[in-house]
């Protein structure tokens, strides 16, 4: 290895052993920092007359929606974009960082504020209410999804950013922690499969996976020539995120599932799996040692897979379920009846969670056992739960920069990732004041939200399959 005065990251070991051996926070405090997020941009929405245009509804073409784009002024359009991002963004980054220790204060606030505006804004009229399709919810949890996972990622390398919210080693839950399960739950709610519309086909599952496979080998590639920080014990010394991303797609696409029995297929899965677990293969999966071969090279990686495929079909058929059925329609009925389902299933799988996580096995991300699974949809289905009230909120149905996002999700996560990456080979992140840290991580952040909103701008989206 070269002598560190060398090295494109000389503090790589200290960098490691900063993210290492954490043991998370409570399931209260995580759930509450959460509620936080979609209570921020509901508040955001009441005072905002943002019209979208084109896409901003979400029934109407992508094409014409960037066609519009061209009579928009540029500077007005950055203007509002920037007031989106210090109005929810900055919010959001302050009480993940200088405002942890007052989660609950900033909770009760921004609750108030809301109720306070919920009432000046209520109509006793039906006609005269604003009404948001459950579709548009979906999209403001996507976005705050992503959002909160670019400033974590980055955030998590300084000392400004709770240790309690980091990714636990072993056993525990943390902020982090649920940041790949939040992007299963989250693509599988609004899968080709929840729409009943898949297709079982081993070339276009290929073709489909194969920029996520890409992905996860430039990433290998990028972190190994530079020498960057990378916690093993996350997945394994040559998986990441992108190759589980890949997998569960893959396995989903082969083996065509009607979405209204994805469920208890799934659920057979996480049985089983966490039945080996329970004889053994849990003590194999958070030992240090490692053999030579791939498969215990990368044994978190690639047995995990197991726990989020089973965790994407669930989130398949709850997605049938709650949001493409027959008897889910556009109308505020329809509404009515989703947002009461995602309320009492977020209430079963917290409960779920707690007596799984006393009674069967701790909840662990590493592993992606049961009470991690049970863990994440309970939250996810929380947030989306309270993004489904804006209804009972005036204001605009969406705003800017969610827009921008929502329509390049895979390309402000890669940007994120390439930032990120940047900053901590050009900033000595462990030894940043506060200030410094919290000064990067708003260039940071704003940085990502313009360069979106640029993209949106010009009709850029980047998707690739």
């Amino acid at each position: 290895m070269a002598p560190s005065s060398k090295s494109f990251n000389p503090n790589k070991h200290l960098k490691e052993e900063f993210v290492s051996n954490l043991g998370g926070s409570s399931m209260l405090e995580i759930s509450m920092l959460l509620t936080i997020v979609p209570v921020i941009v509901l508040l955001r929405h009441s005072i905002s007359s943002y019209q979208p245009t084109g896409t901003g509804n979400k029934d109407v073409s992508s094409k014409k929606g960037n066609a519009s784009n061209c009579n928009r002024n540029l500077g007005a359009f950055m203007a509002t974009i920037t007031a989106d991002f210090c109005l929810m963004v900055i919010p959001v980054l302050l009480c993940f960082t200088v405002l942890s220790e007052w989660t609950y204060f900033v909770l009760v606030l921004l609750v108030l504020a809301v109720v306070i505006v919920a009432k000046r804004s209520y109509s006793p009229y039906p006609s005269k209410k604003i009404s948001r399709s459950v579709r548009t919810d979906i999209s403001a949890y996507r976005v705050a999804t992503v959002v909160v996972t670019c400033l974590c990622i980055l955030a998590v390398d300084f000392k400004i950013f709770p240790r309690n919210y980091a990714k636990t080693e072993t056993y525990g839950t943390s902020l982090m922690d649920l940041g790949v399960g939040s992007f299963i739950v989250a693509n599988a709610l609004v899968s080709r499969q929840a729409r009943n519309v898949s297709s079982a086909n081993i070339k276009s599952a290929l073709k489909a996976t194969s920029p996520l496979i890409l992905l996860g080998f430039g990433r290998l590639l990028s972190t190994s020539s530079v020498d960057y920080q990378v916690h093993v014990g996350e997945y394994g010394v040559h998986w990441n995120f992108f190759y589980t991303l890949a997998a569960v797609s893959i396995l989903t696409s082969i083996i065509d599932i009607p979405p209204q029995y994805c469920g208890i297929f799934g659920i057979i899965i996480l049985i089983g799996y966490q039945g080996c677990l329970l004889q053994g293969l849990n003590l194999y999966l958070l030992s240090s040692e490692r053999g030579s071969d791939i498969i215990s090279q990368n044994k978190e990686g690639i047995f995990s897979i197991f726990g989020y495929w089973g965790m994407y079909l669930i989130g398949v058929q709850l997605g049938h379920y709650l949001f493409f059925g027959n008897h889910v329609s556009g109308t505020n009925r329809g509404k009515q009846w989703s947002r009461r389902r995602l309320w009492i299933l977020a209430f079963l799988f917290w409960l779920l969670t707690i007596i799984v996580d006393k009674y069967v096995e701790r909840v662990s991300r590493r592993m992606c056992n049961l009470a991690y699974v049970t863990f994440v949809f309970a939250q996810n289905l929380q947030v989306l739960a309270v993004f489904a009230l804006s209804d009972l909120v005036g204001g605009s149905f969406t705003s800017a920069l969610e827009d921008a996002l929502d329509r390049n999700l895979l390309g402000s996560f890669l940007l994120a990732n390439i930032l990120t990456g940047v900053v901590n080979l050009l900033v000595d992140t462990l030894f940043a004041s506060s200030l410094k840290a919290l000064s990067i991580l708003c260039v940071y952040a704003y940085t990502l939200s313009i360069s979106c909103g640029a993209l949106d701008y010009y009709g850029i989206r980047l998707k690739f399959w």
